[in-house]
């Protein structure tokens, strides 16, 4: 069966290298279960250039990698004053890519033309604005083909609610069907 891998391996050696995190213990998960970062927690931390710099990085590298595009999405929301617990959870998403270097996307010839979409949401798991975090994947005959995670706009459930009608109106037109 032909298959096209899609891998960012030398772009994650050069990440670990250039951070010195080549050498780090690596785990499995790239952000701790139930872990909410907040914008006042803790102290500033020392080098907010090199965390932007790092996370910046983090998130070219979420293009090919769907396992760490909501823990890079949750680190991208403290780019403008980063802390030092901040800093902690990229140090981890840094650990986890150690551990998972090989991984990538596989696309294959799909052996049916099946969509199956899937999306979840952590219904205000903000703990300084109270906003929800959602994200979605689809995929078509088994091949990963779209991904996002991102912070919804505004507080409310309707906003989920049009969320959702948005993905499935771009499912839709990703189906050729005109709206």
């Amino acid at each position: 069966m032909a298959f096209f891998y899609i891998s960012q391996q030398k772009y994650i050696l050069d990440l670990l290298q250039s951070t010195k995190f080549d050498g780090v213990k690596p785990i499995n998960t790239p952000l701790a279960a139930n872990s909410q970062l907040s914008q006042y927690d803790g102290p500033t931390h020392s080098d907010p250039t090199r965390y932007r710099s790092i996370v910046g990085s983090l998130q070219y590298l979420s293009f090919t990698r769907p396992d760490i595009a909501a823990a890079v999405n949750k680190v991208c929301q403290f780019m403008h004053d980063p802390r030092e617990v901040h800093w902690s959870a990229v140090k981890r998403i840094l650990r986890y890519l150690k551990n998972t270097i090989n991984y990538g996307l596989l696309l294959s010839i799909p052996t049916s033309l099946t969509i199956h979409a899937y999306s979840d949401s952590d219904w205000a798991g903000c703990p300084d604005d109270r906003r929800s975090t959602s994200g979605y994947c689809i995929f078509f005959g088994g091949n990963l083909i779209s991904w996002s995670a991102r912070k919804q706009k505004t507080v409310s459930d309707l906003a989920l609610k049009l969320n959702i009608g948005a993905s499935q109106l771009q499912l839709v037109k990703l189906c050729g069907f005109n709206c």
